[in-house]
C-alpha cells in the first residue's frame, strides 16, 4: 500500500521511514498519514520528554491528549524499556521522578483518553511500531469504507 507520512513540522527529531514523508503542522500528534490525518495520529516521546510532559507540563500535554482522544486510531510511543525505567536504570532521564508516578500517569492516560501509552523500547523500536501502526490504521479505515459502500 502507498502511503505518505505527514510529520508534524514542530517535530524536532523526526523518524525516518520506509516510504514517502511530507512536513505539514498536525492539529495532534507528531505523526499521521496523508488524507486522514484527523483520524490516525501517533505523539513520539523520549523517556526525558515524557517524564517532563507528564510531570510539569501536563495541563498542555492534557490538551493534546483530549485531541487525540477523539482520533480513530492514536498511540503515544516511548522511546524506552518500560522494564529498565521501573527498576531504575533510567535514572538519567527520570531526574527525580519516581518510576512508579511515571507508570501511574502513563496508566492514568490511557484509561481516561483512551489513548495507548506503549513502552517501545528504543527509538528503533518506537520508530517501526509507528511505522507499521500507520500502515495498519489506514488499512482497517478503507476496509470499513469498503465493508460501507
Amino acid at each position: 500500500m502507498d502511503l505518505r507520512i505527514v510529520i508534524d513540522s514542530r517535530e524536532q527529531l523526526p523518524y525516518s521511514f520506509g516510504c514517502q514523508t511530507v512536513r505539514k503542522k498536525l492539529e495532534a500528534g507528531d505523526y499521521s498519514v496523508e488524507g486522514f490525518e484527523h483520524l490516525v495520529a501517533v505523539e513520539r516521546k523520549s523517556l526525558a520528554d515524557f517524564t517532563h510532559t507528564v510531570i510539569h507540563d501536563f495541563h498542555r500535554f492534557a490538551a493534546e491528549l483530549d485531541r487525540l482522544a477523539g482520533y480513530e486510531f492514536t498511540a503515544v510511543v516511548v522511546e524506552t524499556d518500560l522494564d529498565a525505567m521501573l527498576r531504575g536504570l533510567k535514572k538519567a532521564e527520570l531526574r527525580t521522578v519516581k518510576p512508579a508516578a511515571l507508570l501511574g500517569s502513563a496508566t492514568q492516560i490511557s484509561a481516561r483518553w483512551s489513548v495507548p501509552v506503549l513502552w517501545c523500547g528504543s527509538r528503533a523500536a518506537a520508530r517501526a511500531f509507528t511505522e507499521s501502526m500507520l500502515r495498519a490504521s489506514v488499512r482497517e479505515l478503507l476496509r470499513r469504507q469498503r465493508s460501507i459502500a
